[in-house]
């Protein structure tokens, strides 16, 4: 089985190339489109009534053509999602062939990398991958996942994020930042966050998490 390093990457407002107007071109396009990207669908006709939405709206871009090699200029990364096998493989070699990452839908093993499952919740991001073997898995996974982790948790990443920066802000020992900043994701923590509707003042936070760190 092919190996994988897990990474996430920053493609806000990067063109991502889309190639294919189905419905895995439309899969792949809304979660470009989730994550900020500047997307261009290439494709003779769009068969996904939601990407022909899309592109009514102007979310995306659309080039109603047949894919060429040329369709990757200044590319961040492609998506190859048409119907068949052995053209997504083609548009994965001339997209690695010019450093451009690539996506095969219809085999992992022809592109660059793979895309997982996900469940996002505002900054909070889950990814599930079965390294391509088993997307059954993975869905199975992920739909655990969002039912564990629901819409409240989209608030949760953000007063966390808040929490951080005061806490970089009042506390100047590395050791100390960090006991605090655990505390603040323990189970007795988060309850409170996300029953909170504005955070205490700094001295205030930072006194809480001192004893909640503390009390462990």
């Amino acid at each position: 089985m092919q190996r994988y390093y897990p990474i996430l990457v920053s493609i806000e407002n990067k063109r991502c190339v889309v190639v294919g107007g189905g419905a895995v071109g439309e899969r792949r396009t809304g979660g470009l489109l989730e994550a900020g990207a500047d997307v261009l669908l290439v494709c003779p006709d769009i068969a996904s009534s939601r990407l022909r939405e899309w592109k009514e709206a102007g979310a995306i871009r659309h080039l109603p053509k047949l894919f060429s090699p040329e369709d990757l200029e200044g590319a961040s990364l492609v998506i190859a999602a048409t119907g068949s096998g052995e053209l997504n493989g083609w548009i994965c070699d001339e997209a690695k062939r010019r450093g451009i990452q690539a996506n095969s839908a219809s085999d992992a093993t022809r592109g660059s990398f793979i895309v997982p499952a996900v469940v996002r919740r505002g900054g909070l991001v889950m990814s599930v991958s079965a390294s391509g073997a088993g997307p059954a898995l993975s869905a199975r996974i992920a739909a655990e996942l969002r039912s564990r982790y629901g819409p409240e948790y989209a608030n949760l990443t953000a007063v966390l994020g808040a929490v951080r920066e005061r806490v970089l802000a009042a506390v100047s020992e590395a050791p100390e930042r960090r006991k605090l900043l655990r505390a603040a994701v323990s189970d007795r923590a988060v309850a409170v966050w996300l029953s909170m509707g504005t955070l205490p003042e700094t001295e205030e936070l930072v006194a809480m998490l001192k004893e909640w760190a503390d009390s462990r």
